[in-house]
């Protein structure tokens, strides 16, 4: 099995890369449209700036080749982001896959920190990519969040209710970093592989 992990402006692709590793697979990382387009799998993950990630594909037309793919397709925390309509963050224009808006957290009490960081619990959907998960505890490190919509299948709770996951077709998406969530994030990234 081919899995391409996308190479574009962000960080934390490296513990991406070992937890692929770890399940066995020896993933390409590129920023290569024709190796991106003939993966079997196609991992977006990253932590990172909102518009300097998309300018980083639109100049090389990657935003074109990402909303177009017809594989498993699985974006992580900014990857997430990057999936939906427009994030506040820097007004992004984002690829539009998911047809909502990313927003900042506003602190409502003197306790809530941003970024949201930590663990925390998402309420899961019936879906195959959270198959075997009851309202797994995953780690999230962000300080924006896509709204929930119809296409969110896990719910997370932070000052207000977010898309912890998403699903459109072949497209799918996680708020938190499987990669770092121990056996729950591992089943994740499993179900992903397996899709």
């Amino acid at each position: 099995m081919k899995v391409a992990v996308v190479k574009y402006n962000a960080g934390n692709i490296q513990s991406v890369i070992y937890a692929l590793q770890r399940l066995g697979v020896e993933p390409q990382y590129t920023d290569a449209p024709e190796e991106i387009i003939s993966a079997d799998k196609v991992i977006f993950p990253g932590q990172g700036e909102a518009s300097s990630a998309m300018r980083y594909l639109k100049d090389r037309g990657m935003d074109k080749v990402l909303s177009q793919l017809s594989q498993p397709f699985l974006g992580i925390c900014i990857g997430l982001q990057l999936m939906c309509a427009h994030s506040e963050e820097g007004d992004t224009q984002c690829l539009g896959i998911f047809d909502l808006q990313v927003k900042r957290f506003k602190a409502e009490r003197q306790n809530q920190k941003i970024p949201h960081m930590g663990w925390n619990s998402m309420q899961c959907r019936d879906n195959s990519l959270l198959q075997g998960l009851q309202d797994p505890y995953l780690y999230y490190v962000h300080s924006y969040y896509a709204e929930v919509g119809p296409q969110t299948i896990g719910t997370t709770e932070y000052i207000v209710p977010f898309s912890g996951a998403l699903n459109r077709d072949n497209y799918y998406a996680v708020q938190a970093h499987p990669e770092k969530s121990s056996s729950q994030g591992q089943r994740i990234l499993t179900n992903f592989l397996k899709l």
